[in-house]
């Protein structure tokens, strides 16, 4: 769980100088375990024989992760971008914990100031949920087909 790195990740941005602003707020929600994870478990389904076709054409490392093995794990990497921008779109915690200046603060950060200590305004916080919904969505249907690639592609064993 996050707040495992909380603390430590807090003190390197700090370090870095990234308190209040967008680069405190973007690049550590970057990098996660996760998509480590899903990205090997995505490269070992890649099969070994497309890799020695392109030594043996004479492809360097490089060339051979540029022209064969980005292209085909576009599905993954736009399944990790969705995840990624929905963690850190949704984040309350570490906005909190990195931004102090009003400007900077995200929108769950400003939902919750609709949260009172005696009332709740319920048809502006439903107003402002619905609003933080609409860029997760245009993001999905925009990364959907990609997703349908992926599932056209597994679908082909032979």
């Amino acid at each position: 769980p996050f707040q495992v790195i909380m603390i430590p990740l807090f003190v390197l941005v700090k370090e870095f100088g990234w308190i209040d602003s967008y680069w405190g707020l973007t690049i550590p929600l970057i990098f996660s375990p996760y998509g480590t994870f899903l990205l090997r478990q995505f490269f070992k389904t890649i099969p070994l024989e497309l890799e020695d076709a392109a030594k043996i054409d004479g492809c360097s490392w490089f060339r051979i992760y540029w022209n064969i093995m980005l292209p085909l794990s576009k599905p993954a990497m736009a399944t990790l971008g969705i995840f990624v921008f929905m963690w850190s779109w949704n984040n309350f915690l570490w906005p909190l914990l990195i931004v102090s200046s009003l400007e900077m603060k995200t929108l769950p950060l400003g939902l919750a100031y609709f949260l009172g200590q005696y009332t709740i305004y319920w048809n502006l916080l439903m107003v402002g949920a619905t609003i933080a919904l609409v860029p997760v969505l245009v993001i999905f249907f925009f990364a959907q087909r990609y997703f349908i690639e992926g599932i056209t592609l597994t679908g082909l064993k032979g």
